[in-house]
Protein backbone atom coordinates (compact mmCIF):
# COMPACT_ATOMS: atom_id res chain seq x y z
CA UNK A 1 0.00 0.00 0.00
CA UNK A 2 1.29 3.74 -1.01
CA UNK A 3 1.98 6.08 1.32
CA UNK A 4 0.61 9.82 0.97
CA UNK A 5 2.53 12.57 1.39
CA UNK A 6 1.30 16.23 1.07
CA UNK A 7 3.56 19.55 0.70
CA UNK A 8 2.65 22.41 1.76
CA UNK A 9 4.09 25.33 -0.12
CA UNK A 10 5.47 24.77 -3.44
CA UNK A 11 7.91 26.84 -4.31
CA UNK A 12 11.50 26.32 -4.79
CA UNK A 13 11.79 23.96 -1.62
CA UNK A 14 8.47 22.21 -1.97
CA UNK A 15 8.40 21.69 -5.66
CA UNK A 16 11.20 19.70 -6.01
CA UNK A 17 10.68 17.59 -2.94
CA UNK A 18 7.02 16.33 -4.25
CA UNK A 19 8.79 15.41 -7.31
CA UNK A 20 11.08 13.23 -5.89
CA UNK A 21 8.35 12.14 -3.97
CA UNK A 22 6.39 11.16 -6.51
CA UNK A 23 9.54 9.62 -8.26
CA UNK A 24 9.74 7.29 -5.07
CA UNK A 25 6.24 5.68 -5.15
CA UNK A 26 4.72 7.74 -2.48
CA UNK A 27 1.08 9.51 -3.35
CA UNK A 28 1.82 13.04 -3.35
CA UNK A 29 -0.76 16.30 -2.86
CA UNK A 30 0.78 19.99 -3.17
CA UNK A 31 -0.89 22.95 -1.44
CA UNK A 32 -0.01 26.40 -2.18
CA UNK A 33 -2.64 29.77 -1.74
CA UNK A 34 -1.21 31.23 -4.91
CA UNK A 35 -4.11 30.55 -7.85
CA UNK A 36 -0.83 31.49 -9.89
CA UNK A 37 0.98 28.88 -8.80
CA UNK A 38 -1.61 25.95 -8.79
CA UNK A 39 -2.68 27.38 -12.33
CA UNK A 40 0.28 27.07 -13.86
CA UNK A 41 1.03 23.77 -12.17
CA UNK A 42 -1.78 22.31 -13.41
CA UNK A 43 -1.37 23.09 -17.36
CA UNK A 44 2.34 21.17 -16.70
CA UNK A 45 4.39 24.47 -16.57
CA UNK A 46 7.04 24.93 -13.73
CA UNK A 47 7.87 28.12 -11.60
CA UNK A 48 10.75 27.32 -10.03
CA UNK A 49 14.45 27.25 -11.89
CA UNK A 50 15.26 23.58 -10.96
CA UNK A 51 12.07 21.67 -12.47
CA UNK A 52 11.58 21.40 -16.06
CA UNK A 53 8.08 21.54 -17.67
CA UNK A 54 8.79 17.60 -18.16
CA UNK A 55 9.22 16.87 -14.85
CA UNK A 56 6.00 18.54 -13.71
CA UNK A 57 3.97 16.57 -16.58
CA UNK A 58 5.92 13.34 -14.89
CA UNK A 59 4.46 14.26 -11.51
CA UNK A 60 0.82 14.32 -12.84
CA UNK A 61 1.70 11.05 -14.67
CA UNK A 62 2.42 9.60 -11.21
CA UNK A 63 -1.05 10.92 -9.80
CA UNK A 64 0.12 14.68 -8.16
CA UNK A 65 -2.92 16.64 -7.20
CA UNK A 66 -1.71 20.47 -6.66
CA UNK A 67 -5.09 22.38 -4.72
CA UNK A 68 -5.62 24.55 -2.34
CA UNK A 69 -8.34 22.16 -0.61
CA UNK A 70 -6.50 21.07 2.68
CA UNK A 71 -9.23 18.21 3.14
CA UNK A 72 -6.14 16.04 1.66
CA UNK A 73 -4.14 16.59 5.27
CA UNK A 74 -6.54 13.96 6.54
CA UNK A 75 -5.59 11.10 4.68
CA UNK A 76 -1.59 12.09 4.85
CA UNK A 77 1.37 9.79 6.35
CA UNK A 78 3.37 12.74 6.11
CA UNK A 79 2.89 16.33 5.95
CA UNK A 80 5.79 18.89 4.94
CA UNK A 81 5.86 22.40 5.29
CA UNK A 82 7.77 24.52 3.37
CA UNK A 83 6.27 27.72 3.34
CA UNK A 84 8.73 31.25 3.27
CA UNK A 85 9.90 32.56 5.95
CA UNK A 86 11.23 36.48 5.02
CA UNK A 87 11.76 39.28 7.16
CA UNK A 88 9.45 41.59 8.19
CA UNK A 89 9.25 46.22 6.89
CA UNK A 90 11.22 46.39 10.14
CA UNK A 91 13.91 43.62 9.71
CA UNK A 92 12.00 40.69 12.16
CA UNK A 93 11.01 37.44 11.23
CA UNK A 94 7.62 37.26 9.93
CA UNK A 95 6.69 33.24 10.60
CA UNK A 96 3.12 34.77 9.47
CA UNK A 97 2.91 31.68 6.94
CA UNK A 98 4.52 29.52 9.22
CA UNK A 99 1.63 29.65 11.66
CA UNK A 100 -1.32 30.21 9.10
CA UNK A 101 0.01 26.78 7.94
CA UNK A 102 0.13 25.00 11.27
CA UNK A 103 -3.23 26.19 11.91
CA UNK A 104 -4.12 25.16 8.43
CA UNK A 105 -3.58 21.49 8.69
CA UNK A 106 -4.05 20.60 12.47
CA UNK A 107 -7.57 20.69 11.75
CA UNK A 108 -6.92 17.67 9.00
CA UNK A 109 -4.03 15.86 10.67
CA UNK A 110 -4.57 12.46 11.97
CA UNK A 111 -3.18 10.04 14.61
CA UNK A 112 0.26 8.50 13.53
CA UNK A 113 0.97 11.27 11.04
CA UNK A 114 4.38 13.04 10.99
CA UNK A 115 4.57 16.45 10.32
CA UNK A 116 8.07 17.93 9.21
CA UNK A 117 9.05 21.64 9.10
CA UNK A 118 11.50 22.91 6.47
CA UNK A 119 11.47 26.41 6.76
CA UNK A 120 14.05 28.19 7.95
CA UNK A 121 13.76 29.24 10.81
CA UNK A 122 14.65 30.46 14.72
CA UNK A 123 15.65 27.71 17.55
CA UNK A 124 12.67 27.54 19.29
CA UNK A 125 10.20 27.49 16.81
CA UNK A 126 9.03 23.83 16.06
CA UNK A 127 8.46 23.20 19.16
CA UNK A 128 7.33 26.41 20.45
CA UNK A 129 4.89 28.48 17.78
CA UNK A 130 4.39 25.43 15.33
CA UNK A 131 3.91 22.62 18.01
CA UNK A 132 1.46 25.16 20.00
CA UNK A 133 -0.98 25.34 17.29
CA UNK A 134 -0.72 21.97 16.00
CA UNK A 135 -1.86 20.57 19.40
CA UNK A 136 -4.38 23.04 20.08
CA UNK A 137 -6.18 22.99 16.67
CA UNK A 138 -6.15 19.07 16.20
CA UNK A 139 -6.20 18.09 19.97
CA UNK A 140 -3.38 15.82 19.73
CA UNK A 141 -0.04 15.55 21.83
CA UNK A 142 3.44 15.66 19.62
CA UNK A 143 5.33 12.91 20.55
CA UNK A 144 2.75 11.02 21.45
CA UNK A 145 -0.51 10.85 18.95
CA UNK A 146 1.89 11.94 16.30
CA UNK A 147 5.82 12.23 15.35
CA UNK A 148 7.80 16.33 15.14
CA UNK A 149 10.45 16.83 13.26
CA UNK A 150 12.17 19.70 11.45
CA UNK A 151 14.12 19.64 8.57
CA UNK A 152 15.95 22.43 7.69
CA UNK A 153 15.98 22.91 3.49
CA UNK A 154 19.52 23.17 1.83
CA UNK A 155 18.41 24.01 -1.45
CA UNK A 156 20.46 25.63 -4.15
CA UNK A 157 19.02 27.25 -7.26
CA UNK A 158 21.11 26.63 -10.43
CA UNK A 159 23.30 24.13 -8.56
CA UNK A 160 24.13 21.04 -11.17
CA UNK A 161 26.07 19.03 -8.99
CA UNK A 162 24.16 19.46 -5.75
CA UNK A 163 20.16 18.61 -5.74
CA UNK A 164 17.69 17.16 -2.96
CA UNK A 165 18.29 14.10 -3.67
CA UNK A 166 22.37 14.12 -2.86
CA UNK A 167 22.55 16.78 -0.71
CA UNK A 168 22.51 15.30 3.16
CA UNK A 169 19.34 15.85 4.84
CA UNK A 170 19.49 17.32 8.58
CA UNK A 171 16.69 15.77 10.33
CA UNK A 172 15.93 16.58 14.54
CA UNK A 173 12.81 15.00 16.15
CA UNK A 174 10.83 16.33 19.15
CA UNK A 175 11.87 12.84 20.58
CA UNK A 176 13.92 10.21 19.60
CA UNK A 177 11.33 8.39 18.18
CA UNK A 178 10.21 11.63 16.19
CA UNK A 179 13.93 11.71 15.00
CA UNK A 180 13.67 7.73 13.99
CA UNK A 181 10.33 8.17 11.90
CA UNK A 182 11.35 11.41 10.23
CA UNK A 183 14.91 9.45 9.42
CA UNK A 184 12.96 6.46 7.96
CA UNK A 185 10.86 9.04 5.84
CA UNK A 186 13.51 11.22 4.28
CA UNK A 187 16.08 8.18 4.04
CA UNK A 188 13.34 7.54 0.99
CA UNK A 189 13.77 10.28 -1.25
CA UNK A 190 17.34 11.19 -0.06
CA UNK A 191 20.87 9.85 -0.51
CA UNK A 192 21.84 10.52 3.17
CA UNK A 193 20.36 11.84 6.51
CA UNK A 194 22.21 13.65 9.40
CA UNK A 195 20.34 13.12 12.81
CA UNK A 196 20.64 15.52 15.21
CA UNK A 197 20.17 15.69 18.77
CA UNK A 198 16.93 17.64 18.82
CA UNK A 199 14.86 20.19 16.82
CA UNK A 200 16.56 23.26 17.63
CA UNK A 201 19.94 22.09 16.99
CA UNK A 202 18.74 21.45 13.37
CA UNK A 203 17.60 24.41 12.87
CA UNK A 204 20.21 26.46 14.31
CA UNK A 205 22.27 23.98 12.20
CA UNK A 206 20.56 26.06 8.86
CA UNK A 207 21.25 29.14 9.99
CA UNK A 208 24.89 28.32 10.96
CA UNK A 209 25.32 27.51 7.45
CA UNK A 210 24.44 30.92 6.10
CA UNK A 211 25.75 33.40 8.83
CA UNK A 212 29.13 31.40 8.34
CA UNK A 213 29.09 32.73 4.73
CA UNK A 214 27.60 35.97 5.17
CA UNK A 215 29.85 36.99 7.50
CA UNK A 216 32.96 35.82 5.14
CA UNK A 217 31.72 37.45 2.13
CA UNK A 218 30.90 40.32 4.09
CA UNK A 219 34.80 39.65 5.02
CA UNK A 220 36.21 39.56 1.37
CA UNK A 221 34.13 42.77 0.54
CA UNK A 222 34.91 44.98 3.42
CA UNK A 223 38.90 43.88 1.72
CA UNK A 224 37.74 44.48 -1.42
CA UNK A 225 37.48 48.23 -1.05
CA UNK A 226 40.70 48.71 0.96
CA UNK A 227 42.52 46.65 -1.33
CA UNK A 228 41.61 49.09 -3.87
CA UNK A 229 42.64 51.97 -2.22
CA UNK A 230 45.69 50.20 -1.39
CA UNK A 231 46.61 48.99 -5.34
CA UNK A 232 46.43 45.55 -4.50
CA UNK A 233 44.45 42.69 -6.56
CA UNK A 234 42.01 41.09 -3.78
CA UNK A 235 41.22 38.32 -6.32
CA UNK A 236 44.51 37.07 -6.90
CA UNK A 237 45.26 37.19 -3.25
CA UNK A 238 42.30 34.81 -2.55
CA UNK A 239 43.54 32.20 -5.25
CA UNK A 240 47.17 32.59 -3.83
CA UNK A 241 45.19 31.98 -0.15
CA UNK A 242 43.29 29.36 -1.58
CA UNK A 243 46.34 27.19 -2.61
CA UNK A 244 47.18 26.47 0.89
CA UNK A 245 45.40 23.08 1.56
CA UNK A 246 44.10 23.40 5.33
CA UNK A 247 42.65 25.91 7.21
CA UNK A 248 41.19 28.20 4.42
CA UNK A 249 38.15 28.88 2.71
CA UNK A 250 38.17 31.03 -0.41
CA UNK A 251 35.15 33.62 -0.10
CA UNK A 252 35.02 36.41 -3.15
CA UNK A 253 33.52 39.65 -2.69
CA UNK A 254 30.67 40.88 -5.30
CA UNK A 255 28.67 43.87 -5.22
CA UNK A 256 26.61 42.35 -2.37
CA UNK A 257 24.32 39.51 -1.13
CA UNK A 258 21.04 38.22 -2.45
CA UNK A 259 18.68 35.50 -2.62
CA UNK A 260 16.41 34.18 0.53
CA UNK A 261 18.88 32.63 2.54
CA UNK A 262 22.21 34.71 3.02
CA UNK A 263 20.74 38.07 3.16
CA UNK A 264 18.00 36.59 5.65
CA UNK A 265 18.99 33.43 7.44
CA UNK A 266 21.23 35.40 9.76
CA UNK A 267 19.07 37.96 10.85
CA UNK A 268 16.85 35.44 12.12
CA UNK A 269 19.49 33.81 14.50
CA UNK A 270 20.56 37.67 15.31
CA UNK A 271 16.94 38.63 16.46
CA UNK A 272 16.73 35.59 18.77
CA UNK A 273 20.31 36.20 20.28
CA UNK A 274 18.59 39.86 20.81
CA UNK A 275 15.55 38.43 22.44
CA UNK A 276 18.28 37.13 25.07
CA UNK A 277 19.57 40.61 26.08
CA UNK A 278 22.66 40.19 23.69
CA UNK A 279 23.76 41.67 20.33
CA UNK A 280 25.00 39.46 17.71
CA UNK A 281 27.83 41.88 16.53
CA UNK A 282 29.70 39.63 13.97
CA UNK A 283 25.88 39.87 11.84
CA UNK A 284 25.21 43.38 12.48
CA UNK A 285 28.85 44.57 10.69
CA UNK A 286 28.47 41.84 8.20
CA UNK A 287 25.12 43.29 7.27
CA UNK A 288 26.25 47.23 7.63
CA UNK A 289 29.51 45.50 5.13
CA UNK A 290 26.67 44.14 2.42
CA UNK A 291 24.06 46.66 2.54
CA UNK A 292 26.55 49.55 1.14
CA UNK A 293 28.39 47.41 -1.20
CA UNK A 294 25.63 48.48 -3.89
CA UNK A 295 26.29 52.00 -3.59
CA UNK A 296 30.09 51.11 -3.38
CA UNK A 297 29.57 50.27 -6.45
CA UNK A 298 27.85 52.51 -7.57
CA UNK A 299 31.10 55.36 -6.41
CA UNK A 300 33.22 53.21 -8.06
CA UNK A 301 31.37 53.73 -11.25
CA UNK A 302 31.54 57.28 -10.61
CA UNK A 303 35.05 57.69 -10.16
CA UNK A 304 36.11 55.39 -13.31
CA UNK A 305 33.76 57.88 -15.55
CA UNK A 306 35.23 60.89 -13.91
CA UNK A 307 38.89 59.80 -14.51
CA UNK A 308 37.76 60.17 -17.71
CA UNK A 309 36.16 63.33 -17.68
CA UNK A 310 32.68 62.03 -17.84
CA UNK A 311 30.00 63.02 -15.35
CA UNK A 312 27.90 59.88 -14.00
CA UNK A 313 25.25 62.20 -14.20
CA UNK A 314 23.27 61.41 -17.93
CA UNK A 315 25.98 58.86 -18.60
CA UNK A 316 24.49 55.49 -20.11
CA UNK A 317 24.80 52.18 -17.22
CA UNK A 318 24.28 49.10 -18.13
CA UNK A 319 23.72 46.35 -15.70
CA UNK A 320 24.82 42.91 -17.18
CA UNK A 321 22.64 39.84 -15.11
CA UNK A 322 20.20 41.30 -12.39
CA UNK A 323 19.28 38.01 -10.60
CA UNK A 324 21.07 37.39 -7.57
CA UNK A 325 23.12 34.48 -8.84
CA UNK A 326 24.20 32.67 -12.20
CA UNK A 327 21.71 30.96 -14.95
CA UNK A 328 18.66 31.03 -13.15
CA UNK A 329 15.46 33.99 -13.40
CA UNK A 330 15.27 34.52 -9.51
CA UNK A 331 15.69 38.09 -8.44
CA UNK A 332 15.08 37.56 -4.84
CA UNK A 333 16.84 40.26 -2.74
CA UNK A 334 19.02 40.82 -5.60
CA UNK A 335 21.95 43.57 -4.99
CA UNK A 336 20.82 44.49 -9.25
CA UNK A 337 18.14 46.46 -7.38
CA UNK A 338 19.97 48.83 -4.64
CA UNK A 339 22.53 49.44 -7.49
CA UNK A 340 20.10 50.51 -9.87
CA UNK A 341 18.64 52.74 -7.46
CA UNK A 342 21.46 54.83 -6.69
CA UNK A 343 22.84 55.10 -9.77
CA UNK A 344 19.40 56.33 -11.17
CA UNK A 345 19.69 58.50 -8.24
CA UNK A 346 22.82 59.96 -9.11
CA UNK A 347 21.22 61.13 -12.66
CA UNK A 348 22.47 58.00 -14.79
CA UNK A 349 20.35 56.50 -16.92
CA UNK A 350 20.10 52.85 -16.39
CA UNK A 351 19.89 49.84 -18.91
CA UNK A 352 20.24 46.06 -18.26
CA UNK A 353 20.11 43.31 -20.18
CA UNK A 354 19.56 39.30 -18.65
CA UNK A 355 18.58 36.46 -20.67
CA UNK A 356 16.38 35.38 -17.78
CA UNK A 357 14.63 38.32 -16.57
CA UNK A 358 11.70 40.54 -18.75
CA UNK A 359 12.24 43.42 -16.73
CA UNK A 360 12.78 44.57 -12.87
CA UNK A 361 11.20 47.00 -10.20
CA UNK A 362 12.97 49.73 -9.22
CA UNK A 363 11.22 51.06 -5.93
CA UNK A 364 7.93 49.83 -7.85
CA UNK A 365 8.48 50.80 -11.13
CA UNK A 366 9.17 48.24 -13.72
CA UNK A 367 12.48 48.88 -15.84
CA UNK A 368 12.32 46.87 -19.07
CA UNK A 369 15.61 45.46 -20.67
CA UNK A 370 17.76 46.69 -23.73
CA UNK A 371 15.90 45.51 -26.79
CA UNK A 372 19.53 44.25 -28.21
CA UNK A 373 22.52 43.03 -26.01
CA UNK A 374 25.06 43.91 -28.50
CA UNK A 375 23.16 47.54 -29.19
CA UNK A 376 22.61 47.66 -25.69
CA UNK A 377 26.80 47.40 -24.72
CA UNK A 378 28.15 49.57 -27.61
CA UNK A 379 25.68 52.31 -26.78
CA UNK A 380 26.79 52.16 -22.82
CA UNK A 381 29.22 54.96 -21.04
CA UNK A 382 30.18 52.19 -18.95
CA UNK A 383 28.67 48.12 -18.18
CA UNK A 384 28.50 46.57 -14.78
CA UNK A 385 28.43 42.83 -14.67
CA UNK A 386 26.68 42.03 -11.78
CA UNK A 387 25.51 38.63 -12.62
CA UNK A 388 27.73 36.12 -14.00
CA UNK A 389 25.39 34.28 -16.10
CA UNK A 390 27.31 32.26 -19.02
CA UNK A 391 25.83 33.54 -22.04
CA UNK A 392 27.11 36.95 -20.78
CA UNK A 393 30.79 36.51 -19.76
CA UNK A 394 31.13 34.15 -22.40
CA UNK A 395 29.93 36.48 -25.70
CA UNK A 396 32.58 37.88 -27.49
CA UNK A 397 30.02 41.13 -27.71
CA UNK A 398 32.02 42.15 -24.17
CA UNK A 399 34.71 43.41 -26.32
CA UNK A 400 32.95 45.97 -27.88
CA UNK A 401 31.97 47.56 -24.22
CA UNK A 402 34.15 51.09 -23.74
CA UNK A 403 34.11 50.23 -19.77
CA UNK A 404 33.07 47.07 -17.93
CA UNK A 405 33.17 46.88 -13.95
CA UNK A 406 33.18 43.38 -12.97
CA UNK A 407 31.91 42.90 -9.74
CA UNK A 408 32.66 38.90 -10.10
CA UNK A 409 36.32 38.79 -10.67
CA UNK A 410 35.64 36.81 -13.94
CA UNK A 411 36.66 38.71 -16.96
CA UNK A 412 39.88 39.42 -18.62
CA UNK A 413 40.47 42.57 -20.78
CA UNK A 414 41.67 46.45 -21.33
CA UNK A 415 38.17 47.51 -20.98
CA UNK A 416 37.49 45.52 -17.68
CA UNK A 417 38.16 47.22 -14.25
CA UNK A 418 37.46 44.63 -11.48
CA UNK A 419 36.02 45.32 -8.27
Amino acid sequence: MSQSVVVVGLGYVGLPLAFEACCNGFEVVGLDTSKDVLESLNLHRSHVDDIEDAQIKKMFDFGFVATDDPVFVSEADYVIVCVPTPLSDDGIPDLDAVITASKMIASFIKPDVLVSLESTTYPGTTDGLFLKFLEEGSGLTAGKDFSLVYSPERIDPGNKDYDLRNTPKIVGGLTENCGKRGEEFYSQIVDTVVLTKGLREAELSKLLENTYRYVNIALVNELAVFCHELGVDIWDSIDAAGTKPFGFESFYPGPGVGGHCIPIDPNYLSWIVRSLGHRFRMVELAHEVSERMPYYIAKRVQDSLNAEGKPLSGSVILLLGVTYKPNISDQRQTPAAPLANHLLTMGAEVRFFDPYVDQILIDGVPVSPVDDFETGVVESDMAILVTAHDEIVNSIILQKAKKILDTRGVLTGENVERL
